[in-house]
């Protein structure tokens, strides 16, 4: 494309890591195919991140959203109140700036931004959403906030849902900010989320499509998802890693690829619950106690820069010297690349989920909120590449459970079966971005659709 007929494209995203990552991976995709990208975040955003924006191949805009950068964004309804006010004011101020002088042809947006929704119709940008979760949580949500299907009563975690291209499965697997035990304003976000679709041209998703197949069929005659991923640095697909741009809030210690060098193959055990979940005092014990029985080497993240952070049993460090190394955040695209990690145990976000189903490693599921227990419930009972952890009504795994599911992966004929899933889920995953792969195919698809838009309404 010529330069002055260079298509520009912007993309809105919250300043979380799980939120920006893929939204930047589908950013340098449009970029790699001759397009202009602007990704909009707030300027909290801005303050947070370690890398500076000039790498990047996306370029970057920020507005507020009507908070110091002080304030303690933990208080998700203040935040919430906050944006839909004045975080939406500050987009629509910004917005109206940029149109002046750049023509969009389309605003891609994530489903924590739902208050953009209304900003870019109102300038009347065509608007595409990237669903950043499982096809399985848009098709859940749809279903219920559009009253599509019927649930049943969502006070009981024991009660059987059914839905169309679903596994039989407990109200307890459902997302949590469906549930009554969830505080109402998340409810509240994702009712406003579903109702505003109407005015979304596209719906893309992170997941592939042959992973998902019967839920994303399911969809089609509903409001359809495509599937474009899966959405993961172009490293985890054997490519070259790259100094791009990316979404870290922490220091990396790449160390400890070093120590994985010097460990036996399938031989470590990964443990990381992400930018976001912190274990309770009780997690803590009863994860470090069995593993400091298991008797197998293993690389655990612990995040020290929350101040309800839990606190190792006193001697931990010092018992499992040698086979056991704890850092603060690591790079995790490295990590479970390296021949020597067997399994992971996670929260089962999606994106972490996402990176283990195309490097070929098994989880242990221990799921805390969000979507992560619709994940974990994927994982064990549709994807079949892990096990997930029986957890007491506070959440808790016994040593002994956790025990029970180290051995369900890492020895005996299941372990081999699941290993066996894991390495088939990779294959295919990376089949669907290949030329005339699904992925591939649904991208090429959208990019044809709104250039047409875009050719009519000029």
């Amino acid at each position: 494309m010529s330069e002055e007929k260079t298509i520009e494209i912007l993309m809105v995203s919250m300043p979380y890591q799980g939120h920006l990552n893929p939204m930047l991976n589908l950013g340098k995709q449009l970029v790699s195919k001759g397009f202009h990208v602007t990704l909009i975040t707030t300027e909290y955003g801005r303050h947070r991140m370690k890398q500076n924006f000039h790498n990047s191949e996306v370029q970057f805009e920020f507005f507020s959203d009507g908070l110091s950068l002080d304030f303690d964004r933990s208080n998700t309804v203040a935040l919430n109140n906050s944006l839909k006010v004045q975080g939406s004011e500050n987009l629509f101020t910004l917005l109206t700036g940029l149109t002046k002088v750049h023509n969009y042809s389309c605003v891609i947006v994530n489903p924590f931004v739902s208050f953009a929704i209304e900003v870019i119709a109102d300038h009347g940008i065509p608007c595409a959403m990237l669903w950043i979760q499982a096809s399985a949580l848009y098709s859940i949500y749809y279903r219920y906030y559009k009253n599509i299907d019927s649930f049943p009563n969502l006070e009981d975690p024991n009660e059987k849902v059914y839905m169309p291209s679903f596994p039989v499965s407990d109200v307890r697997d459902l997302p949590s900010f469906m549930l009554p035990s969830s505080p109402p304003h998340f409810g509240a976000y994702m009712n406003d989320l579903f109702q505003s679709l109407d005015k979304v041209k596209w719906v893309l998703g992170t997941s592939f499509y042959e992973i998902e197949e019967e839920i994303v069929k399911s969809m089609d005659s509903l409001k359809p998802i495509y599937p474009i991923g899966p959405s993961v640095s172009p490293f985890l697909l054997g490519k070259k890693e790259t100094t791009d741009f990316r979404a870290d809030m922490w220091n990396v210690e790449d160390s400890c690829i070093e120590w994985l060098d010097n460990k036996q193959p399938s031989s470590v055990i990964y443990i990381s619950f992400g930018s976001i979940t912190v274990l309770s005092q009780k997690q803590m014990n009863s994860l470090a106690t069995t593993l400091k029985n298991s008797n197998k080497s293993f690389l655990w993240v612990i995040r020290s820069d929350d101040s309800n952070a839990s606190e190792l049993p006193l001697e931990f460090l010092e018992e499992t010297k040698g086979r056991g190394l704890v850092v603060k955040w690591s790079p995790q695209e490295k990590v479970l690349m390296h021949p020597s990690v067997a399994c992971f145990i996670s929260h089962c976000g999606w994106n972490s989920t996402l990176e283990t189903l195309v490097t070929g490693v098994p989880i242990i599921c221990y799921p805390d909120w969000t979507d992560q227990r619709t994940n974990a419930m994927l994982i064990e009972n549709v994807f079949k590449n892990g096990v997930n952890l029986k957890c007491d009504e506070d959440m808790v795994a016994s040593t002994e459970e956790i025990e029970r599911c180290i051995k369900e992966v890492m020895e005996g004929p299941n372990a081999l079966k699941i290993k066996k899933r894991a390495m088939e889920i990779k294959e295919s995953a990376r089949k669907s971005l290949q030329d005339g792969g699904t992925s591939r195919q649904n991208l090429d698809k959208f990019i044809k659709e709104f250039i047409i838009t875009n050719t009519i309404k000029a």
